[in-house]
């Protein structure tokens, strides 16, 4: 192994989490040796199956990636790629991507992410708002004040965020099967979307790098972070995909919802500027 773009299971080294021999679990990514009688806490990347371990240490640094039972596939193939691989494939939206980042890792940076994502998106907002105001009076001594505008879109972008997610949580809540064996795990969802998010990120470059056709790269900074929580919706609840796409619907008009809300409280609107929301986004 550890050819075409793959690092191979190598001790130490050689895989995202950096798996070592002879240890059972590293960040998340290896299972014990004795897995056999471990609960099953992995997911086969291809059927979506549990699995109880990801590949068996026979010690001597000889690796073996687990076999699914089920699809008769290698339950975690990523486990031996290189990070940038699996960046690209989640950026592709591959569901194998997304089960190896959400079920057989332990990340643990969805609050900073989270943050981070909001400050790109509460920057968008103020930069719009102030470049839609300019005042060249060298004393106007209001600029020094402008901040707190930024801390009012940060808190508009976090309700607005808030309200998004209550109204995915609302629909899958109303729609879960009454007959279900399992209950969703709306917690790992909720990183899930966290994770999903990512793409908010692009806001910096697309404001930095302002041209022309900034409007429209916005609109598809946009289609991309929906498209990515379909596809983490899809992939942590293991649900059809006209489920998902109704889910996202009802995120949608939630966070409508709560726009309106400000427009009328007129909490979102400048003196006649055109903010992140005006521009569907």
């Amino acid at each position: 192994m550890g050819t075409g773009g793959r690092s191979g299971l190598r001790p130490g080294k050689g895989n995202p989490e950096g798996v070592a021999a002879g240890k059972g679990n590293a960040e998340g990514v290896a299972a014990a040796p004795t897995a056999a009688s471990a609960p099953c806490q992995y997911r086969c990347i291809e059927c979506n199956q549990e699995a109880k371990e990801l590949y068996r240490d026979y010690n001597h640094g000889v690796l073996k990636i687990t076999i699914c039972k089920s699809c008769q596939k290698p339950v975690d193939k990523y486990i031996e790629y290189d990070p940038v691989i699996i960046l690209i494939n989640a950026i592709l939206c591959k569901a194998q991507a997304y089960r190896h980042i959400l079920f057989n890792t332990k990340i643990n940076m969805h609050g900073k992410l989270c943050i981070f994502c909001l400050l790109c998106e509460a920057y968008l907002r103020w930069w719009q708002l102030q470049d839609s105001n300019q005042n060249t009076d060298p004393n106007d001594f209001i600029r020094y004040a402008k901040e707190w505008d930024f801390y009012r879109m940060f808190a508009i972008a976090s309700l607005e965020q808030t309200a998004f997610f209550i109204g995915i949580f609302t629909f899958l809540w109303i729609e879960r099967p009454m007959t279900a064996k399992k209950k969703p795990n709306f917690t790992l969802l909720l990183k899930a979307l966290l994770l999903s998010s990512y793409g908010k990120l692009l806001l910096i470059p697309a404001v930095i790098w302002e041209h022309d056709y900034t409007p429209l790269c916005l609109r598809l900074i946009k289609v991309f972070v929906l498209t990515s929580n379909f596809q983490a919706i899809r992939v942590t609840l293991n649900i059809s995909r006209k489920l998902s796409f109704l889910a996202i619907l009802g995120g949608l008009l939630m966070e409508s919802t709560m726009v309106y809300l400000f427009q009328r409280m007129e909490w979102d609107m400048g003196s006649g500027c055109a903010i992140y929301k005006s521009q569907d986004f």
